[in-house]
């Protein structure tokens, strides 16, 4: 073959190798360009895939509910797993913003959400290093994810579809006034870490939780700390690796003095500066912890636990303060000695059903035991106001229906339950009205007549006033001897059925609930009534009750405004009572020993009357004394022949109240004005009885009635 014909043949092999190579080169770049238009195409169908904005609704982040008194001061929060108060724009320090946009998206006010060239940057840095070790999640793709929670798998299609939010959502709020709203709401929502078992979310809650301060309190140093947090929460979490915390503060300052911020020497500075962390004592502090803790559980029985805890409810209460603290100052000035009993008090509006006082003398932080509302207590003879109640329901008249006082020691045909019942003093009046019997205490003409009237008619005469401990409808209950006992609470809320005219109410503690959206739920506020007793029927016990305070067990509770009210002691002086009220408001007043086999001693009408009457002198400052009002149903007696219903005249007891009874329609309103407290007439402290009073049989539900001291 001639050079020539060699040539050509190369050429031509060059030539067919050049055209394949081309052809090689138009297919691979026509594939490269089809796969750039698919991968365009893909990113479009899973971009167009992400709901609208408004089709989504953010999801409950949670914040922590606060509780408050009537007059708005906060008594404390609902602790809960996460800890979160949001806070406006202003509330959040300069600092603290530009920390954040130094260290988690430079480029922040420049991209419309996404961050192109981050994402670029973050690729390079991954694929060099060989593993994922940067995002390129702007702030508000993370706000996105934060508030539109979703699947939270690392997957491309989540990003696609969270970048094309964070588009629609720097659309929604555009120019700078929609970057410092973006801004606002990442910093309200991101988690910054946990201490304690609980979560730290947004600024203001961190703010708290790391250095035991406002937000807008933090310095230069404490925003870096805080802002290099959410990236790895517990990496660099200060009470648990503290250099580490260190180190990433000093990153975030040297992003802050790189990008403009601040200058070099303001980061050296800051560097230099302590970690300064202190745990947090603001979410856990609160005022009047036993009332606060009744508060949550009414609140649970509402709402669930879990709205409770993190549903960033406010909560307004109807617990006056000053009231709390006259309670406890009544408390300190009776039983402030070494080895006092305890006590409790709770005092509420008979019109409104309001709590205006539940206190007790407990140290909280060393028992959480709320004596005043959980407290289940013998009674004594305050129970004698149910036995009064049900037979003035039968149309018993108690002015005229007489008991012979005598000592009781017998079997009770009826129910076959023996009866032992003594007084106190073992003094007996003969023949007594019930009004008269109820003014000196007479166990024995009530127990006979809680046997006439029948211990099923009387227990649900104790249900109908607001009693809601079980009872077991046996004699002894009469007298106060109950199985399990009642709490102060229950005993305000019953003779509040007495004071209100026959109208039973639900004691209330919440006025108003105000839910994170600004909804309004003001039904728990809302009065709750049943009437049960006519106003005539409740009148007759007023009076009787007024007598006692008069001239009877309870002169120690007088004030200068007309009082009602009942002593109660228990036969082996394990509780003491008085459980009374003006027109205006009633409180009841408990003392004894959280250990009820200790005796303390003492008698209704002595302590217990007198931290009523310190109380009362404080609490009716302001308010209207009126007298008891005449009713509008009088009462209609009817006629009675109970079994044990004595058919002598009356004794010489002596009615305090007979000048009243003849002169009705000369009352007057005025103003309460405070009076010496009146002390009972003195007697020899008792000593404790060596039979407590006998409880039921288990299978019978009988039982007898020790001797109950008024």
């Amino acid at each position: 073959m001639s050079l020539r014909s060699r040539k050509l043949r190369r050429r031509r092999s060059q030539a067919g190798a050049g055209r394949a190579i081309f052809a090689l080169l138009a297919v691979g770049g026509a594939a490269a360009f089809m796969g750039l238009l698919g991968g365009f195409g893909y990113l479009a169908s899973v971009a167009s895939s992400a709901p609208k904005l408004n089709q989504l609704k953010p999801a409950e982040q949670g914040s922590t509910s606060a509780v408050y008194a009537a007059d708005g001061t906060r008594l404390g929060f609902i602790q809960g797993d996460v800890l979160r108060t949001p806070a406006p724009e202003s509330e959040m320090p300069q600092q603290m913003r530009d920390a954040t946009v130094a260290i988690e998206d430079r480029r922040f006010y420049k991209h419309n959400g996404v961050d192109y060239e981050g994402v670029v940057r973050a690729a390079v840095k991954n694929v060099s290093s060989g593993a994922t070790v940067q995002g390129g999640s702007t702030l508000t793709m993370q706000l996105v994810r934060n508030l539109y929670k979703g699947n939270k798998e690392r997957t491309i299609n989540r990003k696609i579809r969270e970048a094309k939010l964070a588009t629609d959502l720097e659309s929604k709020h555009p120019g700078a006034k929609g970057k410092r709203w973006i801004l606002t709401e990442y910093l309200n929502n991101v988690p910054y870490g946990t201490v304690g078992g609980q979560t730290a979310v947004g600024v203001s809650s961190a703010a708290r939780v790391f250095f035991d301060k406002p937000a807008s309190k933090l310095t230069l140093s404490e925003s870096a700390l805080l802002a290099g947090l959410p990236q790895a929460p517990s990496q660099y979490n200060p009470f648990l690796a503290p250099d580490l915390a260190r180190a990433r503060r000093s990153q975030v300052l040297d992003q802050m003095a790189d990008q403009g911020y601040i200058t070099d020497a303001q980061a050296a500075a800051a560097k230099k500066s302590p970690l300064g962390v202190k745990h947090n004592s603001y979410y856990a502090q609160r005022r009047e912890g036993y009332f606060f803790d009744y508060v949550r559980s009414e609140l649970v029985k509402r709402y669930g636990v879990e709205r409770v805890r993190a549903g960033g409810m406010k909560v307004y209460t109807t617990v006056d303060l000053k009231l709390q603290q006259a309670a406890r100052n009544a408390i300190s000035n009776h039983l402030g000695y070494p080895g006092a009993p305890s006590s409790a008090v709770v005092s509420i509006d008979p019109k409104s059903g309001y709590i205006k006082a539940m206190a007790s003398s407990g140290d909280y932080s060393q028992s959480k035991f709320n004596l005043a509302a959980q407290g289940k207590r013998q009674p004594g003879s305050t129970f004698k106001v149910m036995v009064m109640m049900a037979a003035l329901r039968q149309g018993v008249d108690i002015n005229e229906t007489t008991y012979e006082s005598k000592p009781l020691k017998f079997t009770d045909k009826k129910t076959g339950v023996p009866i032992d019942v003594q007084t106190d003093d073992h003094a007996y009046s003969g023949s007594t009205t019930i009004f008269d019997a109820l003014v000196r205490s007479d166990n024995t003409v009530f127990q006979q007549l809680d046997l006439d009237i029948g211990p099923e008619e009387v227990r649900q005469t104790a249900y109908d006033m607001g009693i809601t401990s079980k009872l077991d409808a046996y004699p002894a209950e009469g007298l106060g001897g109950l199985t399990r006992g009642v709490s102060p609470l229950e005993m305000t809320r019953a003779y509040v059925t007495v004071n209100n005219g026959g109208w039973r109410i639900k004691p209330v503690a919440i006025k108003k609930v105000v839910f994170a959206d600004g909804r309004e739920d003001k039904s728990l506020g809302q009065r709750d009534r049943v009437k049960v007793f006519t106003d005539g029927q409740t009148h007759e016990a007023v009076k009787a009750m007024e007598a006692n305070v008069q001239g009877g067990t309870g002169t120690g509770a007088q004030l200068g405004c007309p009082t009602a009210g009942k002593t109660g002691t228990t036969s082996n002086f394990t509780d003491a009572w008085f459980d009374g009220f003006t027109s205006s408001l009633n409180t009841a007043v408990w003392v004894g020993f959280p250990n009820a086999a200790i005796s303390t001693g003492m008698f209704g009408g002595q302590a217990p009357a007198s931290i009523f009457h310190d109380f009362m002198q404080v609490a009716m400052s302001g308010r209207a004394c009126d007298p008891f009002p005449d009713p509008t149903e009088p009462f209609v007696a009817k006629e009675f022949a109970g079994e044990y219903a004595s058919n002598g005249a009356p004794g010489d007891a002596v009615d305090p109240l007979a000048k009243d009874k003849k002169d009705k329609g000369k009352k007057e309103s005025k103003k309460y004005e405070s009076k010496p407290n009146k002390p009972p007439t003195p007697s020899p402290t008792p000593k404790p009885t060596p039979e407590p009073t006998p409880e039921p049989p288990p299978d019978t539900g009988g039982g007898g009635g020790g001797a109950t001291p008024g």
